[in-house]
């Protein structure tokens, strides 16, 4: 028998030792009067007053001896000391928590008071039992260094953590810190759209025929309709629709999914959003972009200044703007209008850089951007003005024509935004989608497909209109610190144990 097996069969034991003194080991509920939190801002008054108050929490650290007992209870992953008395609780409660052990959630009423070495300790007069764990936790050990609390003995297994999140959390304030911090990013972003008029939508998950982007989709099957959907690659096309039908300004946070690897910057299912706005460019989404960034910062930071690995970022705007082709001859060394198509190809093939399907100037022009200025790209960025083939859902540049009006948006070579002025001319459109049909007939292994309806909802008529992408997950990753995009989803996609 494993030692983890070995230690649910004992509590499993203590868990009948529980039912014979007549208490349920599962109750209910529980009524907490106070938060470990909210104890420790109006610790003094508590004390003075010697209110009594109730907290329910997880027990993670016990010691004992004769008829006193010491604990610490976690609640939200705050934790707070309690001192329990054999002769203030009874025999029988005293009892049962000689039959507890850590990970299992109590309930404690009692009276604040401060232990001689001056911690802050709620003195119990009561205790119950609100669920005994079966399984063992893997406990780590925390002190205080200058009054911060440091973890060690920490469990390092990278694959334990991302499998057992819940264990994960509970062990680990650092981590769950990550997400409180993700939560505030996602309200601060909504915030910010509603105080500008737009519009919180929700759009399809399964589609018929997936768009949006150039990404390889899951796809599955509806036994009653007898027919095949994909899980969506992005929700433009959607948002668009609702652009056309009258909602000038309208957003959506999703998760997308696209069929493609795992590594540290990227998850087959991933948070994004999207927002599209009538009668704007995309000038105007690089500002919206901008403030976004801003007061995201500012509200985990306090600052648009923020360490990232070791690299100060600042996301104060206005952000460095530059074209694609400017990047390419300034940053990555090589000056691409003077080339012929001839030498561009045999860079690409000196380089090892290959396209799939056929070879096109514009996508070249991308493919050796990525390759040479993509890592170079640290402070936040915009890359501007990209060639036609990039996307099909483009407006045509109004000075360039050989170029499209899209930027992306890099901060430590990561693209962490993508935006149009999109196009509104159904002819226009109907004729690059179909070209996108052919080009991945052609041998392109992405490529958007055609959509009839999308073309017939801008037949209607559809207004002028900026929309953006921004990847929420790579944003969190920034602001948080975090190496590896697994840190900041709470439960990442795993091959199954």
């Amino acid at each position: 028998m494993s030692e983890e097996s070995s230690q649910i069969q004992i509590r499993k034991e203590k868990l009948e030792k529980i039912r014979s003194l007549g208490i349920d080991p599962f109750p209910y509920s529980f009524s907490p009067s106070h938060n470990v939190s909210t104890v420790k801002e109006k610790a003094e008054a508590l004390l003075e007053s010697e209110t009594e108050i109730s907290l329910a929490g997880r027990l993670m650290a016990v010691r004992g001896k004769g008829k006193t007992m010491f604990g610490h209870i976690s609640d939200q992953h705050d934790r707070l000391q309690i001192y329990v008395r054999k002769d203030q609780i009874g025999e029988k409660l005293y009892e049962l928590l000689g039959l507890c052990d850590i990970g299992d959630y109590l309930g404690a009423t009692g009276v604040l008071m401060y232990t001689k070495t001056g911690e802050l300790t709620l003195r119990v007069r009561h205790v119950e039992l609100l669920s005994k764990s079966m399984r063992p936790l893997p406990i780590t050990k925390v002190r205080e260094v200058d009054g911060k609390k440091e973890f060690f003995d920490e469990v390092a297994d990278k694959e334990f953590r991302y499998r057992r999140r819940y264990v994960d959390l509970a062990l680990n304030e650092k981590v769950a810190s990550v997400f409180r911090k993700r939560t505030l990013i996602i309200q601060t972003i909504r915030q910010y759209l509603i105080e500008n008029a737009f519009l919180e939508v929700e759009t399809p998950t399964l589609q018929s025929i997936y768009g949006g982007a150039n990404a390889t989709p899951f796809q599955t099957h509806h036994k009653a309709l007898g027919i095949d959907f994909f899980l969506r690659i992005s929700n433009e096309l959607y948002l668009k629709r609702l652009v056309g039908g009258g909602f000038d300004r309208v957003f959506e946070f999703v998760k997308n999914f696209r069929n493609e690897g795992i590594d540290r910057t990227h998850n087959p299912e991933f948070s994004a959003l999207e927002f599209y706005q009538a009668y704007a460019d995309y000038t105007d989404m690089a500002k919206h972009c901008e403030q976004i960034w801003e007061k995201c910062a500012l509200a985990i930071h306090g600052s648009t200044q923020f360490e990232y690995q070791g690299t100060m970022i600042d996301v104060k705007s206005p952000w460095q703007k530059i074209t694609m082709l400017d990047a390419l001859e300034r940053i990555g060394g090589i000056p691409f209008t003077t080339l012929h198509d001839q030498e561009v190809q045999q860079l690409l093939v000196e380089k090892g850089w290959e396209l799939d399907g056929e070879f096109t100037r514009g996508r070249a022009l991308a493919k050796i951007f990525e390759e040479t200025c993509e890592t170079k790209l640290i402070q936040p960025t915009f890359i501007v003005d990209y060639p036609q083939e990039s996307t099909p859902l483009c407006k045509t540049h109004r000075e360039h024509p050989q170029l499209v009006e899209r930027f992306e948006a890099y901060i430590n070579s990561w693209e962490i935004a993508n935006a149009y002025s999109e196009l509104n001319d159904p002819i226009e459109q109907r004729r690059l989608l179909e070209e996108q049909t052919q080009r991945g007939r052609g041998g392109e292994a992405e490529t958007h497909p055609y959509d009839e309806d999308f073309i017939r909802a801008m037949e209607y008529g559809m207004p002028p209109m900026g929309g953006i992408g921004l990847g929420i997950d790579r944003m969190v990753m920034l602001l948080t610190d975090q190496s590896n995009i697994r840190d900041v989803i709470l439960f990442p996609t795993m091959r199954p144990e």
